[in-house]
């Protein structure tokens, strides 16, 4: 049979039928992009690579249905059908998923891989009869059947079938606005109270740390980052999730959009980079086209390009043989269980096992409790301790703090694009920023001195705006150098990335020069100022709360498993006495500031930091005060 897809978008009253040429394409810039011919892309997990992050690479293919005619059919024209399916079963047992769920739990997140992480798992079976007819009677099912969704789709490449109901937008660009939905938390339907639910402090920090992390990808693709909707309530036929929806205006081609928010972190983890090595580690086998995405590509009526793409979850796989693929995750994070996850597995599942006539159908919670006055207080109550930055419309110049305009900061990034988000922060409050990979600061080949830290230049992975490249300001020459946030041990000796970073600190210490330091940042800086550097016992993932902040209570959010630890409230240094804020139970640092530099275990950028945007605007000036100065007296 002939390439066709069949696509039911999210309020639409038809279906569209697609029907055109398939081609196989090695890159993202390869995807065909044609005015008045739109491109369907099945883009695989294995793409990742493009952004050279990790991946076991199974070598599924980019296929892009190029779309000779399209039409549009009523809903009733694919009614559901007969079908079945035999030999079902997960490819991992419960018992094997499970203990891969505490192995995260205590080899990754405890020791401050990252916040969070998304481990598959495949439910195979095979489908009797032609897969073809399977797949258009799973098509009509999915239609009449599951509530929800964002697209629910049928797409025949010729080497494969792909059949399913997502709920979830990736991203999308219409009319130059750039939109990403980030959805995460789990309700059973009928598995107990919806407002339990919601007041549930996992299933809460589980979405905080994915509206984190795609509000990072925004930073990136739009051009003063992302501007926060929501909470709101995503009801489907058998699970109910939370969600927010960011905004953000931007002019990259879509290719591009596409390439830097590879991939969702609901289906990866936090931060992606290092999601990506995890995943591999524990996976152990490629993910085919779990996690990455269905993309069309068009142009609207005034030639502007054109984007929707969402997320391939609860979606099946079958071969031309019959052998049939349903790959689903669960988010773990701190608070997870092994048996949760492992029940979020088969719940997740059910939406296309139902389909298939696998598993019985469950209801959705009542209409009357999902629109109840109680439901709508605690979606409302989730705001309260966020940052207003994400959340509010800002006036262009309306945070600009005296002094800091004109003024020049390097960010180096330690492979945690929250760098991203600072950096929409400080240009807020006047600087002009560039950011850099830590890998930028050692050239092949050549070790890590002072002196080529010193002489260490931007290159093209400097941002302006929002992705753009540019020359960009030498560190050495940066009025303010920031080193940021980024994975792993502070106090590994045999990790190239620590020693890029404790070098950058240290002669940035040494020559006097304004130094700013976020998480693993402030780490280092802690153990170079003689501070001793400690693993909590419990992380601190995705964790906001107030603090006493060198005197001012402050509510921000925090992302680590490292903490230097202090006895005493100032500390006498080879760079001058430190002040040290504190928690006074448990002697964990929460900053630190002296004469000229100045160091967050939290993130100050973080949707989580409801007060980040006062701290850095109060800090600054003081860490930069010699610059400020200067440039006051000619």
């Amino acid at each position: 049979m002939r390439p066709f897809a069949l696509l039911h978008r999210d309020g639409a009253d038809h279906v569209e039928v697609l029907e055109g040429d398939v081609v196989t394409v090695a890159s993202l810039d390869d995807i065909p992009l044609h005015r008045g011919r739109p491109t369907l892309a099945v883009i695989p997990y294995r793409q990742i690579t493009e952004r050279g992050f990790d991946c076991v690479d199974d070598g599924a293919p980019l296929e892009c249905l190029v779309v000779r005619s399209s039409r549009q059919e009523p809903l009733d024209a694919f009614p559901p059908g007969p079908l079945s399916i035999s030999g079902g079963g997960f490819d991992l047992s419960d018992d094997a998923y499970g203990a891969i769920v505490e192995d995260v739990l205590r080899d990754e997140i405890g020791r401050g891989e990252g916040a969070n992480f998304v481990i598959h798992r495949v439910y195979t079976a095979r489908v009797d009869g032609d897969p073809i007819a399977a797949a258009r009677a799973a098509f009509g099912r999915l239609l009449a059947a599951e509530q929800g969704t964002y697209w629910t789709f049928l797409v025949h490449t010729g080497t494969r079938t792909l059949v399913g109901a997502t709920p979830e937008r990736h991203v999308s660009v219409v009319d130059g606005i750039t939109m990403m939905n980030p959805i995460s938390g789990t309700f059973r339907n009928g598995s107990g109270h919806l407002l339990d639910f919601l007041r549930d402090p996992k299933e809460i920090e589980e979405l905080y740390m994915v509206l984190d992390e795609e509000l990072k990808m925004m930073a990136t693709v739009a051009e003063h980052g992302g501007q926060v909707a929501g909470p709101y309530l995503k009801q489907m036929t058998h699970l109910t999730h939370t969600e927010y929806l960011l905004a953000g205006r931007g002019s990259l081609d879509v290719r591009d959009v596409l390439r830097e928010t590879m991939f969702a972190p609901t289906v990866t983890g936090s931060p992606i980079e290092n999601a990506c090595r995890v995943i591999a580690r524990h996976e152990r086998r490629g993910r085919g086209y779990y996690a990455g995405v269905l993309a069309l590509l068009d142009h609207d009526d005034q030639g502007r390009q054109t984007l929707d793409a969402p997320i391939l979850i609860r979606t099946a796989e079958i071969s031309p043989d019959g052998a049939l693929r349903v790959p689903v995750g669960a988010t773990l994070v701190r608070h997870s269980t092994a048996a949760g996850e492992v029940a979020e597995t088969h719940t997740k599942a059910a939406g296309v096992l139902a389909a298939l006539g696998a598993v019985a159908s469950r209801p959705g919670p009542a209409r009357a409790e999902v629109e109840s006055p109680e439901v709508r207080a605690a979606l409302a109550a989730r705001n309260e301790g966020l940052a207003r930055f994400w959340l509010d419309s800002r006036a262009p110049d309306a945070l600009t703090v005296p002094g800091l305009a004109g003024r020049t900061a390097v960010i180096v990034d330690a492979e945690d694009t929250f760098t991203a988000m600072l950096a929409h922060q400080l240009r807020a409050l006047g600087l002009t920023v560039t950011v850099v990979p830590w890998t930028a600061l050692r050239p092949a080949g050549t070790p890590m001195t002072d002196t080529a830290v010193a002489s260490a230049a931007v290159t093209g992975a400097a941002v302006t705006g929002a992705a753009g490249t540019g020359a960009g300001v030498a560190v050495a020459d940066a009025d303010l150098v920031v080193a940021g946030p980024g994975p792993g041990d502070p106090g590994d000796q045999a990790d190239p990335k620590m020693a890029v970073m404790r070098e950058l600190v240290a002669a940035r210490l040494a020559e006097g020069k304004p130094l700013l330091t976020v998480c693993l940042g402030h780490q280092i800086l802690a153990g170079l100022l003689g501070l001793d550097l400690h693993r909590r016992v419990s992380p601190y993932q995705g964790l906001a709360r107030e603090i006493d902040l060198f005197g001012t209570r402050r509510r921000i959010g925090f992302y680590s498993s490292f903490t230097a630890l202090s006895a005493v409230d100032e500390w006498d240094t080879p760079y001058g006495r430190v002040e040290i804020a504190r928690d006074t139970t448990d002697s964990a640092v929460h900053a630190l500031r002296g004469t000229g530099f100045a160091g967050l275990q939290f993130h100050p950028e973080s949707v989580l930091s409801r007060d980040g945007v006062a701290v850095l605007a109060e800090l600054l000036p003081e860490v930069m005060s010699d610059v400020i100065s200067i440039a006051k007296n000619g």
